[in-house]
């Protein structure tokens, strides 16, 4: 007879698999070299979308877009190309989640990060689908509207 595991703890507010250790030295040492101006160039400042701003700061819808790295989804070169969905954020203690989805929702990735300071993220990706991929995640709150992410192989924005 099969027997539920009644000991898992999940972290998150989705109640999806959680990000593997997501203050890890992988995390840190990417997090140490990453930068994000959050400045009029930056390839996230041009508004690509538009979502209606929940009363509170961060939490709420957002809209999601990412490039790099490899996706099966897209052909030719997926790491030129970006891919679009939707998201929420969730703050939960300390930490805050971006759940985030591409692929016409069939693709599931998961942030778990830190705030170092007034506008710094630092965390971890998981993607949700293919939960053996991970990667470190550094993110710059720019505004209530406006979220500049990067990973190692690209950019994993947020905006509404």
């Amino acid at each position: 007879m099969p027997q539920d595991i009644t000991h898992l703890v999940i972290r998150n507010p989705f109640g999806t698999m959680d990000v593997p250790s997501p203050d890890d030295s992988e995390v840190m040492d990417y997090a140490a070299a990453a930068r994000l101006a959050g400045d009029a160039a930056d390839g996230n400042a041009a508004a690509w979308t538009a979502t209606a701003a929940p009363s509170d700061p961060l939490e709420g819808s957002w809209a999601s877009r990412w490039n790099g790295g490899a996706d099966p989804t897209i052909a030719g070169d997926a790491a030129e190309k970006w891919k679009q969905g939707r998201a929420e954020v969730r703050i939960t203690g300390s930490r805050i989640y971006l759940r985030f989805d591409w692929d016409n929702g069939r693709r599931h990735g998961l942030i778990d990060a830190a705030r170092e300071g007034a506008d710094r993220l630092v965390g971890k990706y998981i993607n949700l689908t293919t939960p053996a991929i991970t990667r470190p995640w550094v993110g710059r709150v720019v505004d209530a509207n406006r979220i500049d992410g990067c990973f190692p192989e690209g950019r994993l924005d947020f905006r509404r």
